[in-house]
């Protein structure tokens, strides 16, 4: 199987043209964001009170990285659990959010509304955040401090290796 690399932000035609089960390289900006992250950033949604980041066009990772090491960047950044997030993802794609990483399938709700939202599902590999990390090039807190791992962090990756988890064709590696 041929791997693709991508540049984020991903744009439409790229988006298009992915299949579900390609493994993709990502290189480019993504944000971090676990169970608590997304509940107060759906709370400043609903409440029109600032966002840590500029949801439109943006890439999600569901991680929670070890803390910063001496040079700056995590020891560990692996994915987690996305159906966790499936409660607080409809808010996020109203507001433009173009792709997400995590692992694990998602509910009907959420699939359909990736689909209905023209946004990529890429999971990662659970259990390799030591490896996954090594695509970290800078690591950035940007919001949550008092959430400890959990705060939302910027990171700038090149070729962090994901798989298409739903294409924008309804394909689904997890059969949903």
């Amino acid at each position: 199987m041929e791997t693709i690399s991508l540049r984020l932000p991903l744009n439409h035609e790229d988006k298009k043209l992915l299949k579900a089960g390609e493994k993709v390289l990502l290189s480019g900006t993504v944000y971090t964001a676990r169970d608590a992250a997304h509940k107060k950033i759906v709370e400043a949604l609903a409440n029109g009170a600032p966002l840590p980041f500029e949801l439109q066009g943006s890439t999600i990772f569901y991680t929670g990285p070890t803390p910063a090491q001496a040079d700056g960047l995590p020891g560990s950044a692996g994915p987690t659990t996305s159906s966790r997030m499936d409660a607080y993802t409809l808010p996020l794609l109203k507001n433009g959010v173009s792709a997400f990483i995590g692992k694990g399938a998602r509910s009907d709700v959420v699939n359909k509304a990736l689909l209905e939202h023209g946004v990529i599902y890429f999971a990662g590999i659970g259990g390799a955040g030591a490896l996954l990390a090594n695509a970290i090039s800078s690591m950035k807190l940007i919001a949550y401090p008092e959430l400890g791992p959990e705060a939302v962090y910027k990171f700038e990756i090149a070729d962090l290796p994901v798989y298409v988890a739903l294409d924008l064709n309804g394909g689904n590696i997890y059969g949903r």
